[in-house]
C-alpha cells in the first residue's frame, strides 16, 4: 500500500506541484494584494504596502472605466455567446448529416482557428478590417457600400472584435456539439417520424432537450470565456477607440502592469471572480431548475 501510494505521488506530484505554484498561489496572492496599496514602490520593498481594508472595492464602484470595461465585457457576452451556439450547433448538425462528405476535413477546417494563436489571428484580422486597403471593405466597395471604419469607430470597434472572437469560438464548441449529438439514439427520431414529426419539430422536442448536458458545459465555458475577453482587444484595438473595445481583463492589465497599481488590479480580478462565480452559478441553477 506504502510502494503504491509513493508511486501515485510520483505521477500525479509534478502536476500538483505545478498547479499549487501556477494556481493555488496566485489565486491567494491576489486576494491578499487586494486589501492593500500595493504598487510599483512596493515591489523593492514589501513593508511599503499598507492594508487598505476594502478601499480598492469601494474606489471601483465609483471608478467610471471600470464599469465601462464591465459594460463592454457583458455586452460582448451577451451578443457573442448566441451567436456562437446557433453558428456552432448549426455547423455540427449539418457535418453530422450521414450524406456529409469530407467531414474529417471540416472539423479540422473548422477547428484550425480555435488552436491557431490569438496573437497572429488577431494580426490577419487588423488587415481584413483595416478602413482603407482591408478584404472586408474592398469586399463590400463591389456592391457599391462604402465600409466604415470598423476598428477606429467606437459604434463598430466591439461589434469587430465580436465577429473575431465568435469565429475563433465555433470549432471548439462545434466538436462538443457534434459529440452530443452523436450520443442521440436514433430510435428517437425514427420514433417521432413514424409520427410524421417536422424537422423543426424534431430539432425542438428531440435535439435541444438532449443536449441540455453539452448545453450546459458549452455555455458556462462560453461565460467564463468571454467575461475574460483581453487578447483580442489587447491586440486589435488596445481598448479603444474611446474606450469602446475596453475590458475588465484588458483594465486590470493596464492597472497592474501598466501603471504598477497592483493592490488595485488585484481588487478588480477579486471583482471579475465573485462576478463569473455568480453568473456561473445561476446560470446552472436555471439549467437545474429545467429539466
Amino acid at each position: 500500500m506504502k510502494t503504491r501510494f509513493v508511486w501515485i505521488l510520483v505521477f500525479i506530484g509534478p502536476a500538483l506541484a505545478a498547479m499549487f505554484i501556477f494556481l493555488i498561489i496566485p489565486i491567494f496572492a491576489s486576494f491578499l494584494l487586494s486589501v492593500t496599496d500595493f504598487n510599483v514602490f512596493s515591489l523593492t520593498d514589501w513593508s511599503r504596502a499598507n492594508y487598505v481594508g476594502i478601499d480598492n472595492f469601494r474606489d471601483l464602484l465609483s471608478d467610471p472605466l471600470f464599469w465601462r470595461s464591465l459594460l463592454n465585457t457583458v455586452y460582448c457576452l451577451v451578443v457573442a455567446m448566441p451567436l456562437t451556439v446557433m453558428i456552432s450547433l448549426g455547423i455540427a448538425m449539418l457535418i453530422n448529416r450521414e450524406r456529409t462528405l469530407f467531414k474529417g476535413l471540416f472539423r479540422v477546417i473548422y477547428f484550425l482557428p480555435f488552436v491557431t494563436n490569438t496573437v497572429a489571428i488577431a494580426v490577419v484580422w487588423g488587415w481584413i478590417l483595416n478602413m482603407h486597403y482591408g478584404l472586408l471593405n474592398w469586399f463590400l466597395g463591389l456592391f457599391g457600400i462604402s465600409g466604415p471604419n470598423w476598428l477606429g469607430d467606437p459604434t463598430f470597434a466591439m461589434p469587430s472584435i465580436i465577429m473575431l472572437v465568435v469565429w475563433k469560438a465555433i470549432g471548439y464548441n462545434m466538436i462538443l456539439f457534434m459529440a452530443g449529438l452523436q450520443n442521440i439514439p436514433d430510435f428517437l427520431y425514427e420514433a417521432a417520424e413514424l409520427d410524421g414529426a417536422s424537422s423543426w419539430q424534431k430539432f425542438i422536442h428531440i435535439t435541444l432537450p438532449m443536449l441540455r448536458p453539452t448545453m450546459l458545459f458549452v455555455t458556462t465555458m462560453m461565460i467564463i470565456g468571454y467575461l475574460q475577453l483581453f487578447e483580442e482587444p489587447y491586440m486589435l484595438t488596445g481598448g479603444g477607440p474611446l474606450n469602446s473595445t475596453l475590458s475588465v481583463v484588458l483594465y486590470l492589465y493596464r492597472q497592474g502592469f501598466r501603471f504598477f497599481e497592483l493592490g488595485y488590479a488585484s481588487a478588480i480580478a477579486v471583482a471579475l471572480f465573485l462576478i463569473i462565480i455568480t453568473i456561473t452559478l445561476v446560470r446552472m441553477r436555471l439549467t437545474r431548475h429545467s429539466y
